[in-house]
């Protein structure tokens, strides 16, 4: 099967933060695929608003990703792209504009995300009205979900499917519901519809957070997924830039070792994309070697950092697994 993306990379990436996107990816693919490894993959940034799905959906899709960890930005905005593709507006000359420039988006109701305005009523309201419904029933049941449990019954019951502007298979959001993958969004409040949620509740159309869960308890099926899997093969780390996507999911490890007093083995392998400045005073910036102190590598752990921008690396390294 030809592979010209893959075999460029080889021929061509030999050297510098080059050569290690092409470790990173042949040791992520000897993990999944000679080791029956699990791969956990952490989304920070505006991957979704970048339109990584693209590419990671089909990892998904080939079982070569087995886990995300994601923000509540990322979770939501693959869904916004999802159903309002058409209305967003792309703003390539964003490094120029002026304060008055960014007013006149504003009173467009159109949100900038670095070069690209996601739409306000097509995408975040069209989204939260029907969220809404779904909080109502649940709430009405005494049910509690996670988050991100709403976002996959939007999806399951085809609720929005009418209204879906890209075909679904570039939606990573879509071939994760599919498959039922284990999804954590640390910190989902601090999102559009995380903020929309609480403003519901504010107004009374709520009654309280009753029927959503906590970060606490994705910590929780988080510890539980990480025993289970870790007990038959070993676990990945693919980490897209920093903060709480991140810092969430690998503190799982040190939780069971030292917390709850339980022996689990150790991420077996970490490759983080980031192009925060190296430094000990920052996570996003932090080197590998730091996470042994923390109890969530090993010194044998397979360690690679690729300084560059996510948004080209982590397509790449994503065609070099799927043979492209």
């Amino acid at each position: 099967m030809a592979a010209p993306v893959k075999e460029f990379l080889k021929r061509n990436f030999r050297h510098f933060n080059a050569a290690t996107l092409v470790d990173a990816a042949e040791a992520y693919r000897r993990l999944v695929e000679d080791r029956n490894g699990r791969m956990m993959v952490t989304l920070a940034g505006a991957m979704s608003t970048g339109e990584l799905g693209l590419s990671l959906a089909e990892m998904i899709r080939q079982d070569k990703v087995h886990a995300i960890s994601c923000t509540g930005a990322n979770l939501e905005e693959d869904m916004f792209n999802l159903v309002a593709h058409e209305s967003y507006v792309r703003v390539p000359n964003y490094r120029d504009l002026t304060p008055e420039d960014e007013d006149k988006l504003v009173q467009k109701h159109l949100a900038r995300v670095t070069d690209t305005c996601i739409p306000e009523e097509e995408a975040m309201r069209k989204t939260e009205s029907h969220l809404l419904k779904l909080w109502k029933e649940a709430e009405a049941k005494g049910v509690s979900k996670l988050p991100h449990e709403y976002f996959y019954e939007l999806i399951e019951r085809g609720i929005l499917k009418s209204e879906y502007q890209i075909d679904p298979k570039d939606s990573w959001l879509v071939a994760a519901a599919e498959k039922k993958l284990p999804l954590f969004v640390p910190g989902w409040e601090d999102s559009t519809l995380g903020n929309n949620f609480a403003a519901h509740i504010l107004k009374g159309n709520l009654k309280g957070t009753q029927c959503m869960k906590t970060g606490i308890d994705y910590m929780m099926e988080l510890a539980r997924w990480y025993q289970k899997e870790s007990a038959e093969r070993p676990i990945g780390f693919f980490q897209i830039g920093g903060g709480i996507a991140g810092d969430f999911p690998i503190c799982v490890v040190p939780m069971i070792q030292f917390d709850m007093k339980t022996d689990v083995p150790l991420w077996a392998y970490f490759c983080q994309i980031s192009d925060s400045t190296t430094s000990y005073g920052s996570y996003s910036g932090a080197v590998p070697n730091e996470k042994i102190t923390w109890g969530k590598l090993g010194k044998k752990s397979e360690k690679y950092m690729i300084e560059s921008d996510a948004t080209i690396v982590a397509p790449l390294i994503f065609a070099y697994l799927l043979n492209w």
